[in-house]
């Protein structure tokens, strides 16, 4: 696990890009379609912001996750963003030991909640967020632009 660089823009996008269509979420509403997708590098060098890449034993980037201070709500809430698998990186802890590290991370930043958004489709994920103690939401919070998503997590960092 590691931070961005800017030589993983290409292959990160690509992560999202297939991992999105794997689970039907490609229209509009659906993260696949911000303009950050192509430039993950450049969109996490904000303050406040972190994004974090899995690599395999040869280096390879097979998934990410970041971390930012939520659009259109309070300073003091950040929101899980692109935290994506390729299906060959699924099921060896890697994603609880990223999703706990953005969370530290989080705390560390100042942040006192964490929102995140997602699809129904996407079950092993929801899993992962509810075995970390995020609760659903009744409704979106903040301004992301991904108003097709149909499920809102939020938990409490401190």
């Amino acid at each position: 696990m590691r931070p961005i660089k800017f030589e993983d823009n290409h292959k990160i996008a690509s992560i999202i890009r297939e991992v999105m269509t794997e689970y039907g979420a490609t229209k509009k509403g659906f993260a696949i379609h911000d303009p950050s997708v192509d430039s993950m590098f450049e969109e996490y060098q904000a303050p406040r912001s972190l994004y974090l890449v899995i690599t395999n034993k040869d280096g390879e980037v097979v998934g990410g996750g970041g971390i930012a201070q939520l659009k259109g709500a309070n300073s003091d809430i950040c929101e899980l963003q692109k935290m994506y698998f390729l299906k060959e990186a699924r099921g060896k802890g890697q994603g609880s030991e990223l999703l706990s590290n953005l969370l530290e991370q989080a705390r560390t930043l100042g942040y006192k909640t964490c929102y995140l958004e997602t699809t129904n489709s996407m079950k092993e994920a929801r899993i992962l967020y509810e075995k970390f103690g995020f609760k659903k939401r009744s409704s979106p919070l903040g301004c992301t632009g991904h108003n097709a998503c149909e499920d809102w997590f939020e938990l409490q960092l401190s």
